[in-house]
């Protein structure tokens, strides 16, 4: 996502007075932080001297809290427990400026997630949980009361501990459509009938799998399953997050994928989910259509797990980090005089060059994972990618779509690529006899005596290698969809 884009979403939400309800499951997250030095004599396990303890909000905070953090006025309706954790998550949500107006107490205890770490390794979870027991008449009246101020929009924040049954979604879906307010939901379960007619959902595959009814089942019946729930219970999009592989967008007669940012470290993905429906709904708020909002969710989410626990968003942040990486990225876009320096370096190094190459006019699931499974086999991975001029002489001159500026900016963004290289023969032979690879990779639908370069790379010990491509992906068959 360019700059220019968050830098226009900050300046949108900061100057209109809207603001957000997140409605579900509220939790603390307990933190122990220590280091580990020694094995207890009284049994094998590991002993840890505490260093510091945290408290953070979880849940339907934790989504408050990440909305607070783009500088969105928040409220949240929930339920706590009467005890002293209660306080203190209250004492959280204050402090992040989120109205509590909405918080309902109960004799139960408030849920908390204990988190026991050792260095950056977490050791052990304990969970203090009980389903909620909530006076429905007045969580209605709570609910009631906070629609008719009219938010910009309501997310349902549902991690199965009670508060968000079918009925309670049912009468906010029911309100909110009155009001023409968008409801989005992360779902838990396997009722699909729960959310019916909520403008977004967003489950990861695994919750995906069980609003389907099923444990395992081929990527392209699940589509087919999504779109049809899309049909049957009025729902607008289906966003499923799938870690690195990014976002899959489903609708009623189209699926589409918004690719992952590129990650350098994944400390934590605790709370990685609440991010991503609390940087949707900002989108939307901010008059982006879905598939920016989902990229926007994608560089949030990235950003957030490369820190340790559950840890909101904080858009100033999102735009200096996004600055750092759009330049990062464009810098792997190389004349050949520079890749050769590069080149030169990294065998001093003696490190394995892969090289590939292609068209890559529509970027695609096919693309991103035959990329992954090219990067895996190599420790620098090469593209030289087809000019406007190549592709047209391949593919004809209606071709490409996309520019090559364009298309190599996207690419970059990719963290399976090292390097992109723009050539405008029709084939990259020459490319292949200067930079001498290691590893010439091709996908599995060539034969090794069909790959250009392959009688070339016995010259200096290079060898080629077949990668397994996903079977009915092709930037072609997508253009015919298009038609």
């Amino acid at each position: 996502m360019k700059i220019e884009v968050i830098n226009n979403i900050k300046k949108h939400l900061s100057l209109k007075k809207e603001w957000g309800l997140v409605i579900g499951d509220l939790m603390l997250d307990h933190y122990i932080f220590g280091d580990i030095t020694r094995i207890s004599p009284e049994a094998p396990v590991p002993i840890l001297k505490k260093i510091e303890e945290q408290y953070r909000l979880g849940g339907a905070g934790n989504v408050a809290a990440n909305l607070r953090g783009f500088g969105i006025k928040t409220a949240v309706i929930g339920v706590t427990g009467k005890d002293s954790n209660s306080l203190i998550l209250e004492k959280l949500l204050k402090e992040k400026l989120i109205s509590t107006s909405g918080v309902i107490k109960t004799k139960q205890a408030t849920t908390t997630k204990t988190r026991v770490l050792g260095g950056q390794q977490q050791l052990l979870r304990i969970d203090d949980e009980n389903i909620s027991e909530v006076n429905e008449t007045l969580l209605f009246k709570k609910i009631d009361a906070l629609i008719r101020k009219n938010p910009s929009i309501i997310i349902l924040s549902d991690y199965a501990k009670g508060l968000l049954n079918q009925r309670t979604i049912q009468k906010i879906v029911k309100i909110a459509k009155q009001k023409n307010i968008p409801v989005i939901a992360d779902p838990k379960g396997n009722s699909i009938e729960k959310y019916q007619g909520v403008n977004v959902l967003t489950p990861n595959k695994k919750e995906a799998l069980a609003l389907a009814g099923e444990e395992n089942l081929v990527e392209e019946k699940l589509d087919i399953k999504l779109r049809s729930y899309c049909k049957q219970f009025n729902i607008g999009n289906i966003a499923m997050t799938q870690g690195s592989l990014g976002i899959k967008l489903v609708k009623k007669n189209t699926v589409s994928i918004v690719p992952a940012t590129k990650l350098k470290y994944v400390y934590d993905v605790s709370g990685a989910g609440d991010t991503v429906i609390a940087s949707i709904a900002a989108g939307l708020m901010a008059n982006l259509n879905i598939h920016d909002a989902l990229e926007l969710a994608n560089q949030a989410a990235g950003h957030v797990i490369s820190k340790i626990g559950t840890t909101p968003i904080e858009l100033n942040e999102l735009i200096e980090a996004i600055k750092k990486e759009s330049l990062e990225q464009s810098n792997k876009i190389l004349s050949f005089a520079d890749l050769e320096k590069k080149i030169a370096d990294l065998k001093k190094q003696k490190l394995t060059i892969g090289f590939t190459n292609g068209c890559f006019d529509i970027l695609h699931a096919g693309h991103v994972m035959y990329l992954e499974k090219a990067k895996n086999k190599v420790d620098f991975l090469i593209l030289a990618l087809n000019s406007d001029a190549s592709v047209k002489k391949l593919k004809g001159p209606t071709r490409p779509i996309i520019n090559e500026g364009d298309r190599a900016r996207v690419l970059s963004a990719l963290e399976a690529i090292d390097a992109i290289v723009i050539f405008d023969e029709s084939t990259p032979l020459k490319l292949i006899k200067k930079i001498k690879p290691n590893i010439l990779i091709k996908g599995d639908d060539y034969k090794i005596n069909q790959v250009v370069g392959h009688k070339e790379l016995k010259a200096w010990g290079g060898k080629v290698e077949l990668v397994p491509i996903l079977a009915g992906k092709s930037t072609t068959k997508i253009i015919e969809k298009m038609d």
